[in-house]
């Protein structure tokens, strides 16, 4: 099934049944078996209230395999076509008893392997030893993320809430943005969210006690200018 109608239309999709209950637990063996054994990481931040894992896909990487199982791959080519590249990724660990929340934002920067003066590549910023960048609004408009939901996601456990079609509007200060058709994203688990960067997203706080992990993938198929490179790319296997 082409799910770039509704993308474009409504700036998501949910997705569910993509992974089965053997390949969750595999990702989630592979993850608890590295966090477990590791003491001291640049790229994992811990706090009560959210454990998360940048360059996820680099720093566990035998996850890929099960990540890209034959479902994701088809959807990702019947959607966008071929020639996409993971960009950037991120694990969300999100505790039962979490106070976290995250304001209504779109995603606006790129990792980036250097700093360099050019043209319309603004607000630079270093996380990790990583640079960030955000890039023309051109560049965002044409890339995709993939949220892989391996717990059950719903508003009481900070399913994102989401303005639809506020991916159309280019970047905006949230001030100047509609707040009028907001959807609370409610994901099973082993179901996928495709989402645009530009779309504006939001997440509550945990109220149900129950626990939200998710794997955040950022996608695109563009080469920078200039000898500017993504820094964590890496080719999806056909």
């Amino acid at each position: 099934m082409n799910y770039l109608n509704k993308i474009d239309t409504e700036g998501f999709a949910i997705i569910d049944k993509v992974y089965n209950e053997k390949e969750i637990n595999k990702i989630i063996s592979l993850i608890e078996n590295t966090t477990e054994n590791t003491t001291e990481n640049a790229t994992f931040r811990k706090s009560q209230d959210l454990f998360a894992i940048r360059q996820f896909h680099k720093e566990i990487p035998k996850t890929l395999d099960f990540i890209f199982n034959q479902n994701l791959k088809d959807i990702i080519e019947n959607t966008f076509g071929k020639g996409f590249f993971i960009t950037k990724s991120i694990y969300f660990d999100k505790p039962e008893k979490s106070n976290w929340f995250v304001g209504y934002h779109q995603d606006l920067t790129i990792s980036v392997d250097k700093k360099m003066e050019i043209e319309n590549f603004e607000n630079w910023t270093v996380k990790q030893n990583q640079f960030a960048v955000q890039p023309p609004k051109e560049i965002l408009e044409n890339n995709f993320t993939i949220r892989i939901h391996i717990d059950k996601t719903t508003r009481e456990n900070g399913a994102l809430k989401v303005i639809k079609n506020s991916h159309s509007k280019g970047i905006l200060r949230i001030e100047n943005l509609e707040m009028e058709d907001e959807t609370i994203c409610e994901v099973e688990k082993g179901g996928i969210m495709i989402m645009r960067p530009l779309l504006f997203h939001a997440s509550s706080k945990t109220t149900n006690n129950e626990r939200r992990r998710v794997i955040h993938i950022e996608f695109s198929k563009q080469e920078l200018p200039n000898g500017l490179s993504w820094s964590e790319k890496d080719c999806i296997e056909n």
